[in-house]
């Protein structure tokens, strides 16, 4: 029995050191997961180096404020009738008195040499007076070369008397969710403040713009942060800070930056011409729903789909046609509408760019050269229509619609242009599918299912045609009273 008590022991004592090697390696493992998790040790050496690019920029404008100086309404003969009239005596008469109004953001060097320096377009609108102030104290006017409303950028230049300490912008096109970035800006206008956190997403859409495609960050962003740098962990800008969500006016964790690659681009043209020059396809845009795509045979919904063509504009000279969906431009895929007005507008104005489009089934690859965007010429999403008065007339009704064609008395009723063709819904039944999609009487149905109709029986043979074709929406192109086309995918039912 001695010799069993050994043999335990050791036994034991190799279960001792395979546990403790295994626990060994769980603590040097949770030890470097730790690390990663908890991100860089220290940020200090970084904003050190960066912090002098960063600057705060004040600004000052004079507006007019109404003043009203009236004599209380008070008893003939009152006591305060004798003093009111002496207080007044002397002020200056109703009207318009200027005053100053002053207000702070951020900013940072992009060019030492120069003096050149980026902001937001909010930061300095309206401004009179423009004013950089550095972290040495040092104060100097600047002068503006150029902004942009629709990406919220401005360009500024000031006189240093040496090279000013400057950054580099970097890739936004390589950040991924959960990267590490730091902001330095001038928050409350406490001055030089620096902030860290993670990207929270990426391209998105918060309404603020035709070109939305912001990067989201948990870094504490609050108001005087605007027009800051976004650093990645290499010192580079890949974002300027721009807005915020919160209820409260400060930082919940949720900030966007405009993308590096944005804000490049629209830079060098601010500094080079003062102005922004974007392409124009001249189009008129809307989204493919999810019915839009299955009434189209489309395996999903995707790209851009044509509501409009502009005369003379350059997508009616490359053969582009209402209904046609846009799903690559340049090469470059267009996973959704949103993507093609910023695809073009950053695309070289007069350059040839390939297009593929999706039309009536079949991939169809065209050329266009780009125009210039002007600002009355925009890349349109296609707008709702205002409601129509109803009608009582005898009309064939399908997909609850009434329907009719087009006569003198409708043309006149429903204020229909002479160029439209097609057929006339004087009603829409209520809880259809077809009111949900905001269809209303006066619209003209153009086509249905890409093919063009001119009177009710039309429409009647094609809705069962395609319920034939078991396809379970109709999609309709629809023209409002002057002209303007969309496309709706009205549901099928049995």
């Amino acid at each position: 029995m001695a010799g069993v008590f050994p043999r335990l022991e050791l036994g034991r004592s190799i279960k001792a050191i395979v546990f403790a090697s295994v626990l060994g390696v769980a603590a040097v493992t949770g030890s470097f997961d730790s690390a990663r998790a908890s991100g860089p040790e220290s940020l200090a050496d970084l904003a050190e180096e960066l912090g002098d690019a960063v600057v705060n920029i004040s600004t000052a404008q004079r507006v007019k404020a109404k003043r009203s100086l009236q004599l209380p309404d008070v008893p003939e003969g009152s006591p305060f009738q004798e003093f009111f009239e002496e207080f007044f005596n002397g002020q200056e008469p109703e009207g318009e008195s200027p005053q100053r109004v002053q207000s702070l953001g951020s900013g940072f060097v992009i060019d030492g040499e120069k003096g050149i320096i980026v902001t937001n377009n909010h930061v300095i609108e309206g401004a009179d007076e423009i004013t950089v102030n550095f972290n040495d104290g040092t104060k100097l006017s600047a002068q503006l070369l150029g902004s942009d409303e629709k990406t919220d950028l401005a360009v500024l230049k000031v006189e240093p008397q040496s090279t000013l300490d400057s950054v580099k912008f970097g890739s936004s096109e390589v950040l991924r969710v959960g990267d590490w970035v730091m902001a330095i800006g001038n928050p409350f206008g406490l001055g030089g403040t620096v902030t860290a956190g993670i990207v929270s997403a990426r391209n998105r859409d918060i309404n603020s713009g035709p070109y939305d495609n912001f990067i989201q960050t948990d870094a504490a962003i609050n108001r005087g942060n605007s027009g800051g740098p976004l650093f990645n962990m290499d010192g580079e800008v890949v974002g300027i800070n721009t807005v915020i969500f919160s209820p409260s006016g400060g930082s919940i964790g949720i900030g966007f930056a405009i993308p590096a690659e944005t804000a490049t681009r629209v830079i060098a043209q601010l500094r080079e011409f003062g102005e922004t020059r974007r392409g124009w396809l001249g189009v008129r845009i809307q989204h493919v729903t999810e019915e839009i795509a299955e009434s189209l045979g489309m395996d999903s919904a995707r790209g851009a789909l044509i509501a409009g063509v502009t005369e003379g504009g350059p997508a009616q000279e490359a053969d582009i046609m209402p209904g046609d969906v846009v799903l690559s431009f340049d090469g470059r895929s267009v996973p959704e509408m949103r993507d093609l007005p910023r695809m073009v507008a950053t695309t070289t104005i007069g350059s040839t760019v390939p297009l593929m489009v999706l039309r009536r089934g079949e991939e169809v690859e065209l050329e266009v050269t780009l125009g210039r965007l002007d600002e009355v010429a925009e890349i349109e999403k296609v707008e709702e229509e205002q409601e129509s008065p109803k009608s009582k007339a005898d009309e064939t009704v399908v997909l609850g619609l009434s329907l009719a064609k087009i006569d003198e008395p409708l043309r006149e009723r429903f204020a229909l242009s002479d160029e439209i063709e097609g057929v006339v819904i004087t009603r829409v039944a209520e809880d259809s599918s077809a009111e949900d999609k905001r269809v209303r009487a006066g619209d003209v149905i153009v086509e249905v299912a890409q093919e063009p109709v001119t009177a009710p029986k039309d429409v009647v043979a094609m809705v069962e045609a395609l319920k034939a074709d078991k396809r379970r929406s109709a999609l309709l192109l629809l023209s409002n009273g002057s002209g303007e086309l969309r496309f709706v995918a009205v549901r099928i039912e049995d």
